[in-house]
C-alpha cells in the first residue's frame, strides 16, 4: 500500500480556512439572529469538522471502504442524537410546587 503524500500547501490552506471560519463564528455570535444563531454556528462547525475529517484524518485520500465506515459512524451518531432529543422533547415537565421555591 502506498501512502499519499500531502503537500504542506494543502495543510496551510486548510489551517487558514479553519482560522477564518473560527473568526466568522465569533463574529456571528455578536449578532442577535434569533434561532438562526444556532443554525449559523452549527453550519460553520459542521463545515470545519468536514475539513478536519477530510484533510487531517486523510479520509479524502482513502479507499471507499474507509469512507463507508466514516459515514456509518456519523449515521450511528445521528441515530443516538435522534433518540436523545426525542426523549428530551417528549418528557412531561413538572413544575416546582409554590412552597418549595
Amino acid at each position: 500500500m502506498t501512502d499519499h503524500i500531502v503537500p504542506a500547501k494543502v495543510y496551510i490552506g486548510v489551517f487558514s480556512s479553519l482560522m477564518v471560519l473560527t473568526t466568522i463564528t465569533v463574529f456571528v455570535a455578536y449578532f442577535d439572529l434569533g434561532y438562526l444563531n444556532t443554525v449559523a454556528a452549527l453550519s460553520i462547525a459542521i463545515f470545519k469538522a468536514l475539513l478536519v475529517i477530510l484533510y487531517f484524518m486523510h479520509v479524502r485520500y482513502m479507499s471507499s471502504l474507509v469512507r463507508v465506515f466514516v459515514a456509518a459512524g456519523f449515521f450511528w451518531f445521528a441515530i443516538m442524537l435522534i433518540f436523545t432529543f426525542s426523549d428530551y422533547l417528549t418528557r412531561n415537565w413538572q413544575t416546582v410546587p409554590q412552597g418549595w421555591a
